[in-house]
């Protein structure tokens, strides 16, 4: 079994927050030249899921498409196994003052269909992913650019940014933010090549990109195939013959594909295999800590948790979960009961947060809280407390297992809510049509405290899926950014979950572990620090 524990990875990349300059020598370059010459030919399958939209970098905010877009893309940085960032299209990232940056590109690059990379690349698509006129799930993340607006149509070009040259662009943001190039690394930052302006809908549907491998074919709800990008010229060169990944409508049928030897890696075992894989696998077993982090939403506006009331009926199911025996009893140890919303394999994580009591399971305390509640308005006996979650998941062990624990403990009614397919389950959260609370969990972006709390919590952010809004929370994920050092700005981030914890916009679970694996048809299996397959380092003959 490969057990991996990764500390400190904030840290790892805060020291060259100013510049960040090219990873490899000339001497490097050459071994990674002499690898991919006799890299292995085989095509290498993982499992995956059916994306949520088509494959635009500043509309994809689940797993599904985002581990199809981290093959064809490549941005200014790339992160490592560890979670450390490394120039990849940057040649440097530099400011005087955190809030001015220039960013120089590196020579030679071009997109899969032969047209350059250039500065316009970057600073046409990010403007296109802030625009408020194309409602991107990702927009969020360029608010700190100057000219970025959720008031008014947005534009950066002008304001936030400028192209100098084709090889060089500046970032005006609107304060200092020292972990500013940290984000860089995220496919909301990717480039975009002319063509993608000339009609996006067809784009999102055969993408062009400049990262390790070419898009040669989606078939919807099947599977989507890849193959070595020729032109690629970053250090993540593919060693193997390409990349095929399978969506599967259960782990259970990803899982007995390994075992026959249909399928190279799994990046999730069941649970109905916890208690076995390690011994299927062997050494080829993965089970190391992850940043994800695993919670269920209760929409702001849900009948029965605004106000008082739902401060208290919010608290009281928080405690009526039994977090310890449940992740016993279904993960085999494999989870870690949350005591706060972000993960602690990031730098600055602390267990002790003032209010994560409230994540305790305490019988009592919760049957009083409600009760209080009821005081207020009485709760429907003939209404049911709902978790929505999507089947080919493999949640439904612990949806049961959670609604249980909660029907239990406080006498009312409460069940899971399954939906098919991702995509589906998705959809109706984007609409906000989704009846109840609803299962939801954060892999990073990239390894820092703010990335698990602004994305999903601030005002107006993509991924606030529960459109929870707190202006003194916002306040201080503001401060944090702009804070002089990672230390104090981890600092204001705990702060930030005090008023998580006293308001619950999401119910914090627990921490997951990567429990995946591969078959012996594959060699150099390595999973990283957010959960993903290195796929590029993967050998197959």
């Amino acid at each position: 079994m490969k057990i991996k524990r990764f500390t400190g990875l904030t840290a790892a990349i805060a020291v060259g927050a100013l510049t960040l300059t090219a990873c490899s020598s000339s001497s490097d370059d050459e071994a990674t030249t002499e690898e991919s010459t006799g890299a292995s030919t085989g095509i290498v399958s993982v499992n995956g899921s059916e994306p949520q939209n088509p494959l635009v970098p500043a509309n994809t905010n689940e797993t599904g498409g985002g581990l199809l877009l981290d093959q064809l893309f490549s941005g200014l940085v790339y992160y490592d196994a560890d979670g450390a960032a490394h120039n990849e299209v940057a040649e440097s990232i530099e400011s005087d003052d955190q809030q001015n940056w220039t960013i120089t590109l590196k020579e030679g690059w071009t997109f899969s269909d032969g047209s350059p990379v250039t500065a316009s690349s970057f600073v046409e698509a990010w403007n296109w992913g802030a625009l408020l006129s194309n409602a991107t799930l990702s927009s969020y993340f360029f608010e700190p650019i100057e000219g970025f607006s959720y008031d008014e149509e947005s534009e950066l070009k002008g304001q936030g940014l400028e192209v100098v040259d084709d090889q060089t662009f500046t970032v005006k943001l609107k304060q200092p933010e020292a972990d500013f190039p940290l984000r860089l690394g995220y496919s909301a930052f990717y480039p975009l090549p002319e063509s993608f302006f000339d009609d996006p809908e067809a784009f999102g549907e055969a993408p062009v990109g400049n990262g390790p491998y070419v898009l040669d074919e989606w078939t919807h709800d099947a599977e989507a195939t890849f193959s070595p990008n020729e032109e690629y010229a970053g250090e993540r060169t593919a060693q193997n013959g390409g990349v095929n990944v399978k969506f599967y409508q259960t782990q259970e049928a990803a899982y007995n594909d390994l075992l026959a030897g249909q399928l190279d890696i799994i990046t999730a075992v069941p649970d109905s295999a916890f208690e076995t894989y390690e011994s299927d696998l062997g050494d080829r077993a993965v089970n190391q800590p992850a940043a994800i982090f695993q919670s269920f939403t209760i929409p702001e506006e849900l009948e029965g948790f605004t106000g008082e009331e739902g401060d208290l009926r919010r608290a009281a199911i928080s405690k009526a979960i039994d977090r310890d025996t449940i992740t016993d009893a279904i993960f085999s140890g494999t989870r870690t009961p949350a005591s706060d919303f972000t993960s602690p394999v990031i730098d600055g994580w602390s267990d002790s947060v003032p209010g994560a009591e409230v994540t305790q399971y305490d019988e009592a305390e919760a049957q009083d809280l409600w009760a209080q509640a009821n005081e207020i308005a009485e709760w429907p006996e003939d209404r049911t407390f709902t978790i929505g979650y999507n089947a080919d998941g493999g949640h439904q062990a612990w949806v049961d297992a959670t609604t249980n624990s909660i029907k239990n403990v406080l006498g009312i009614q409460a069940e899971g809510n399954a939906y098919p397919a991702f995509a589906e389950f998705r959809e109706d959260i984007t609409n906000r049509s989704i009846d109840g609370a609803f299962r939801t969990g954060w892999q990073a972006d990239y390894p820092a405290l703010g990335n698990f709390l602004g994305p999903i919590y601030k005002t107006g952010a993509g991924s606030n899926d529960g459109d929870y809004s707190n202006a003194d929370f916002d306040a201080l994920l503001d401060e944090a950014a702009s804070a002089p050092s990672v230390e104090d700005s981890n600092a204001l981030y705990q702060q930030a979950q005090e008023i998580l914890f006293q308001d619950l916009p999401a119910i914090p679970l627990w921490y997951s572990n990567v429990t995946g694996g591969s078959a012996d048809t594959v060699e150099g299996v390595e999973f990283g620090w957010n959960s993903v397959p290195l796929l590029y380092e993967v050998t197959k003959n």
